[in-house]
């Protein structure tokens, strides 16, 4: 899920997967630094970390419960940004009204979605997950058509959208009845995506050019994900008699790598080349997603799965081009990956 604020100084972010954060409108990269490390390497380095979220989850909530593996992601997420703050010295935003906001933004864009995809993948293959994640673009167009007049539904949008629709179709093989899937843990995923948009939404339509630093709203809402997890967990819960190492390091990896990380890293591509092309990274998740799960966990692939996906990916990309001549729609984006 992915990070960037909604402030007309930051970055603007991209559509993330599995870790989310503020958003901002398009606009161009505020100037930075050149890091020395080349950014195609850190560009397949997100794409590689978002992929492999879901089979983290998988393999968390094998010893772990949903609420649990969540709340974990959080609190390491959350503790690598307050690191990442105190080294730039970057204090926390100021303001009853941007708390509020983030308090909302932190339950569509983490909370929520985190959770759902965790009791997903009770059920549901890390594959079957990380396709579902993919349709995010696809909720995220359909919605900004009725949320803003600008944005309005052009034939190659509605293409778009057409197109993703049937790749979902196809890969949960409607024409079998959805037999073999559990349509709950499906629904739970599709649903997750769904709630990415609504947060993107939100907070374009309440804190977009706010004014602020990037990293301290991105850190304030992950923050305040991890309290509303750390109240809710306790109530559904217990706590676990045991910690196996294994799925405890892929809660630990999932949290600082999955989430923290990559949230920086893709600060660093956004600034450096882009929303464009760092949004490019979207499409390479699902394909990450579906080797990792089928190579390290032995999950079944059916012909319609990868072929679904790519009709869905084709789709998203549709929904999120623009026509050569015409004018430039404003866009909030982040995200993702959970």
């Amino acid at each position: 899920m992915s990070p960037a604020s909604p402030l007309r100084a930051a970055p603007p972010a991209i559509p993330d997967t599995t870790s989310s954060a503020p958003v901002a409108p398009d606009g161009p990269p505020a100037p930075v630094r050149r890091p020395a490390l080349d950014w195609r390497i850190r560009f397949a380095v997100l794409a590689l970390i978002w992929g492999f979220s879901f089979l983290l989850i998988k393999v968390g909530t094998q010893a772990y419960a949903p609420f649990q593996v969540t709340l974990g992601r959080l609190v390491f997420g959350t503790a690598v940004l307050a690191v990442a703050m105190a080294v730039k010295r970057v204090g926390l935003p100021r303001g009853a009204r941007t708390w509020g906001h983030l308090t909302v933004a932190a339950f569509f864009l983490n909370a929520l979605p985190f959770s759902l995809f965790a009791y997903a993948e009770l059920t549901i293959p890390s594959t079957l997950a990380g396709i579902c994640n993919a349709t995010s673009p696809l909720w995220g167009m359909a919605l900004s058509v009725v949320a803003f007049s600008e944005d309005r539904p052009t034939r190659r949008r509605v293409a778009g959208l057409g197109l993703g629709f049937i790749g979902v179709l196809t890969v949960l093989g409607v024409w079998q009845g959805f037999s073999g899937l559990d349509l709950g843990g499906t629904v739970m995923a599709l649903l997750a995506a769904l709630s990415y948009p609504v947060g993107w939404i939100y907070l374009r339509r309440t804190l977009a050019g706010s004014g602020g630093s990037a990293l301290s709203m991105t850190g304030a809402q992950l923050l305040l994900g991890t309290v509303q997890l750390a109240v809710v967990t306790p109530l559904f819960t217990t706590v676990p008699g045991s910690f196996p190492v294994v799925p405890l390091l892929a809660v630990v990896a999932l949290g600082a790598l999955g989430t923290g990380l990559a949230m920086l890293v893709q600060y660093g591509l956004v600034a450096e080349i882009g929303p464009t092309t760092a949004q490019m990274v979207t499409y390479f998740v699902p394909v990450i997603a579906t080797v990792a799960g089928v190579t390290l966990l032995g999950e079944h692939l059916s012909w319609n799965t990868p072929v679904g996906a790519l009709v869905v990916l084709a789709g998203a990309a549709l929904t999120q081009s623009r026509a050569r001549g015409g004018s430039r729609s404003r866009r909030g984006s982040t995200a993702r990956q959970a």
